[in-house]
Order: C-alpha cells, then structure tokens, then sequence
C-alpha cells in the first residue's frame, strides 16, 4: 500500500470503530472491529495491517488530547477523517504540504482537504500534541469523569501511573506446567524464533522480548504455553490451588485463570468453572485440550444448574472470583476503553460485584479461601467492595497478600506489597496490567456450613414442590442475574489480552477472555 493508502485505511478502520461504540456508546470492542475489518480485507498484506492497526491503536492511546485540538481549532468535523489527519500533523509532525500529498483524492487515497478542513489544520502545523493549556484529564487522556476516581487509587501520582497506561503492552505467556518446564519451553520457542526472558514475578511466566504472535507455532499448539498477562498469572497463583482440592472459578470466562489452576493441581482434584454464559464457558474446551487439563468441570450458571450451586454450600477449598468490571487495568490493550466507559457503568457494577461476592462466598468451607480480583484500578470495585463484604459477612477474615505471596511463590514479591493487605499491581511499578486482588479466608464453624446446606436443601425442595417460581420456572438467582447484566459492560479477564496489540486478522482476537 502506498503511504496515502494506509493513511486512508487508518481513517476506515478507526471510522468503524468510532461507529461502534466509542464516545461512551455500548458496542463491539474495538479489536473485534478490527479483527473483522482486515478478514473483509485480505488484500491489504501483513506489513500493511500491522502499520495501520499500530496507528489507530496509537490514536486511541491519545484520543483525548487530539479531540481537544479539534475544539481548540475550531475543527469543522470531529470523525476519524480529522483525528487522524490532526495525529499526521501533531504527533508525525507533518506540514501542510506533505499532509496535502496524502489527501489528494488519488486512487485508494482521501479525498483533498476542503477549506474549513485547511484552515483548522493549519494552526496546528508545528505544534506537538501536549499544550500548556490542557487540564490534566486531557493530557493524561482519560475522561474528565474518571480522573478523581485514579487520584483515589494513587494519590499524588496518579498522573505518572496513567501516563504508563498509554505505553504499548509486552507479550507474556505462561508455561503449561503440565507439558513442559519454563526453560524446554523457552527452547521450543527459541526454536521457533521467539526469544523470551523469565519474569521477574511469576514463575512459570515468559515475556517476548518483541511482540510476535505465537499462537501458529508449535509450542502454542501443542499446549507447552499459553496467553497470559504476568498479573493474571500472579491472580491465579495466589489461589494456592493444590493437587486434591476442590476449586470453583466463579466467572471462569474461557478459562484462563482455570487452566492456570489446573497446572498447579497436576490434573488431581477437581476445578468447577462457572460462568453465566455458557458460550464462554464452550471456548475454553478447546484450550483444556490443548492444555492437557483434565481434572475441569464446566458449569454454567443457569437454571439448570442454580439447584446444584444451592447444594454446593461450604463444598470448595478454593473459590476465585474473578468479577466482571470496568477494565481499567487493561487499558493498554484495550484503548478505546477509556473512552467508551460511562458513569453509569460503574454504578452499574459495583452492586451486581457485591451479589457475585455474596453469592460465591457460600461455596467456601470453613478454613477456606475466597480471592476477589478484578482488572480494575478503582478503589471503588476493589478496596471499597473488600470493606463492605467484611461488614456484610462477618465469617471472613484479610489473609495479607504479602504473607501468603511468601509461602506459595518461589519469587521475592513488590517492594510495596506490604503497603496493603491487597495485591495492587499496575504498569508503571510492576509492569503488568493493573489487577487488584484480595484474599479472604473463612474462619465460621463446620456446623454453620452444615446448617447453610441444609437450608439449601429445604429450598431445592420447596421449589420442587412448588414454591413460587420466576417466568422461566426457576427460583430467582440475584448472583447469576447480577454476572447476566454485567456482562455488557465487564472486562472479566484478561488473559488473552496480552496477545499482539495492533490485531493482524485473521488470528486470534486480543479483545476480553479469560
């Protein structure tokens, strides 16, 4: 493609994205957009894709501050058309000139600068993109709305913490300990032509050294390694799940943190994956197989199942709840994030987190482990849940991350881990995604879960027997209604978010999965 070729697929795809759902409207997230773009479009070659797809995910990084240029220069247009042509001048530092070279209505290249265009564009040649003028929202390129909630998180620096959001994300991995060692599956990759260096956190993690797609090679395919972000991987550990025990992954998704689990259980025990949606819960088979995760049941959380859920009441060693949220975490892989998230989303949430919570928190037995996470930075669906669960249910108890980290991982953990009892991992100190994770242990008595199960039973029973039902002839379940009507606006895991950024279709997307 010629440069103005690219210039006008650039403005295509980041139009489509724009359409659907960027300026706070609900839609496709924008790597299925994209994924879907290029598989219509397979003329354009690899080069060409990575080229256009590195740039939109570059102008969404810095959306913020281009929408404010437009407004500054009294833009006539605030499209993808004029984004993209003021990124070419402030960022790419073009003149009018050569900017008039690309818009020049040649073939397969935008159509010529009309003169309201030429004119707005005109007072931003020889500027950079930041401008004294900027309120720090827009410099940070994050919505004005936001801003105290990652003053909340991080205090005074919150400024240098969200900066590190914008820088592009590496490719990590985590080796499948139930086929390989991470050093023979470094090897297989490096046979491969993928060179990796361990992490400096997870164990059985690998990190490229560049960004490369893997999922095409053999030690992909055969399982020796998946997807997965050094904080998810970090997430999973902390469950401490064992050979023998029984685990439940409440918002298992396509399984992500489960195979992880498994891996450490060396397919002995038993991992129950949950999941709202069983399509979720239907692409995981695959990654189980290719994995070698023998010891997961799947289960949907349903109507047909909501019975059984009842009666597992005190039943698990281990339950992980990995809830939906607003992805603040992720917004290095997921840009338009930042822009599509509304208020009313996180109000939204936090109370559909708190019923999940509740729920999830009757499968544990005593002397048990309840961990939360989230791939959220804001205190108030992490922090604040953790503190309002404790005043809700009294029967648990802060397990501090920083003691637990020290028994179970064979690495040294953060410096700052003992800060807080939580883990708080973020891109700028640990150079993960930014993941919260609180783990909480069980401390009422045997007889207590037993009288929980027996009430469980006896309302199995009434319902059998008659007991008012809702429309669809089941007893009402908040929790699983809760995940149903978060699941529009959840981020619930990230695991295959760390594959390559800018998506080349089409291979695997890099959009939400677990």
């Amino acid at each position: 493609m010629t440069p103005g070729a690219r210039v006008a697929a650039t403005i295509e795809l980041l139009d489509e994205i724009v359409s659907h759902g960027l300026s706070g409207e609900r839609g496709r997230p924008a790597d299925l957009v994209a994924n879907a773009y290029f598989r219509s479009r397979r003329f354009i070659g690899g080069g060409d894709r990575r080229a256009v797809s590195d740039r939109v995910w570059s102008i969404l990084r810095r959306y913020g501050q281009l929408a404010w240029w437009l407004d500054r220069t009294r833009h006539p247009d605030r499209g993808a058309r004029a984004i993209v042509a003021a990124d070419l001048m402030l960022v790419e530092g073009l003149d009018m000139g050569q900017l008039e070279s690309l818009f020049d209505g040649g073939t397969y290249r935008p159509s010529r600068l009309d003169e309201a265009e030429y004119r707005a564009l005109r007072q931003m040649e020889g500027h950079s993109l930041p401008h004294p003028d900027q309120p720090d929202w827009v410099r940070l390129n994050v919505q004005e709305w936001v801003a105290p909630h990652f003053r909340e998180a991080y205090g005074d620096g919150w400024g240098r913490e969200v900066a590190a959001i914008e820088t592009p994300p590496p490719v990590d991995l985590r080796v499948n300990r139930l086929k390989a060692t991470v050093e023979q599956a470094r090897e297989a990759l490096a046979r491969e032509g993928i060179e990796t260096d361990t992490m400096r956190y997870a164990p059985d993690g690998l990190r490229l050294r560049r960004r490369l797609s893997v999922v095409k090679g053999k030690a992909f395919q055969d399982g020796l390694v998946e997807i997965q972000d050094e904080g998810s991987q970090l997430v999973a550990a902390l469950v401490d799940a064992q050979p023998g025990m029984q685990i439940a992954d409440y918002c298992a998704g396509a399984g992500g943190k489960t195979l992880a689990m498994a891996a450490r259980m060396n397919n002995k025990g038993r991992v129950v994956a949950m999941d709202v949606y069983e399509s979720r819960l239907d692409r995981s088979a695959q990654r189980l197989r290719r994995a070698g995760a023998h010891n997961v049941e799947r289960r949907p959380i349903d109507a047909d199942n909501r019975k059984w859920l009842k009666r597992q009441a005190g039943a698990f060693d281990r339950v992980l709840v990995d809830a939906p949220c607003t992805g603040t975490g992720t917004w290095r892989r997921n840009p338009d994030g930042r822009w599509t998230l509304s208020p009313d989303d996180l109000a939204e949430l936090l109370p559909k987190q708190a019923a999940i919570l509740d729920a999830a928190a009757k499968l544990v037995k005593p002397g048990g482990g309840l961990i939360y996470a989230t791939c959220s930075v804001l205190p108030a669906e992490n922090e604040k849940q953790i503190a309002a669960f404790l005043e809700r249910n009294d029967g648990f108890e802060v397990l501090p991350v920083e003691a637990l980290w020290r028994d179970i991982l064979p690495t040294e953990p953060p410096a700052d881990a003992g800060s807080t009892p939580y883990l708080r991992l973020s891109p700028l100190k640990h150079g993960t995604d930014g993941f919260f994770a609180a783990a909480l242990v069980r401390k009422e008595a045997a007889k207590a879960v037993a009288a929980a199960r027996a009430t469980a039973g006896a309302g199995a029973e009434a319902t059998e027997e008659g007991a008012p039902e809702n429309a669809a002839g089941t007893a009402p379940d908040p929790a699983a209604e809760a995940l149903a009507d978060a699941a529009h606006v959840a981020v619930p895991d990230v695991a295959l978010q760390a594959a390559p950024e800018a998506p080349e279709a089409p291979e695997a997307p890099r959009g939400p999965s677990a």
